[in-house]
């Protein structure tokens, strides 16, 4: 007489290898742990207007005395406090000579992470875990996709943004819906 073997236990190991190898992938994939030793730096200057060109006066006209370009200005900042990720450098929100707006980070140190943004709200900026999840609740804009985790970079605010609604930025983490840091934005 034959001894009757057990056939289903090797699928059952082949499935269950199967299960765990692709929720490690797709851990990897949403988590991206590597991204905490990989620093992006960006150093980006404000940017500025180009006076035009002066023109000569037609003649006989009495000359004109050069006038100064207009310059950026700052029409308000913060400092960055941390939140879920230990963040620190200045937010400014700035309007250039040619009347548009950016907001520009400068001195940034935050962690890198997987799809990180710049949000301008209308969040008012908490403390410790009390302000990890209040930027989502209002009204915000994403200025887009953080340069780098390090450095000082400037993010263009669309001309359509009703600036006075906007009290806040927050580099927010869109994929876990939590904010790294943020800056409470006074006016100056």
């Amino acid at each position: 007489m034959g001894r009757e073997r057990k056939t289903w236990g090797r699928p059952l190991v082949i499935a269950v290898l199967v299960v765990v190898i692709a929720g490690v992938g797709l851990g990897l994939y949403w988590f991206q742990p590597w991204k905490l030793w990989q620093d992006e730096t960006v150093q980006e200057a404000l940017p500025t207007a180009v006076a035009p060109a002066p023109t000569a006066p037609p003649a006989g006209a009495p000359s004109a005395s050069p006038s100064a370009a207009p310059r950026p200005r700052t029409l308000a900042g913060g400092e960055l406090i941390s939140h879920e990720h230990a963040t620190s450098g200045k937010v400014k929100l700035v309007r250039l000579a040619n009347g548009s707006h950016v907001v520009r980070l400068e001195d940034l140190d935050t962690s890198n992470g997987p799809d990180l943004r710049v949000w301008l709200t209308d969040a008012p900026v908490k403390e410790g875990r009390a302000g990890w999840h209040v930027f989502d609740d209002g009204a915000y804009v994403s200025l887009g996709k953080l340069k780098g985790n390090k450095g000082s970079q400037n993010y263009t605010v669309p001309a359509d943004v009703d600036l006075t609604r906007y009290t806040s930025v927050s580099i927010w983490c869109d994929r876990f819906d939590v904010s790294f840091g943020a800056a409470e934005l006074a006016r100056t």
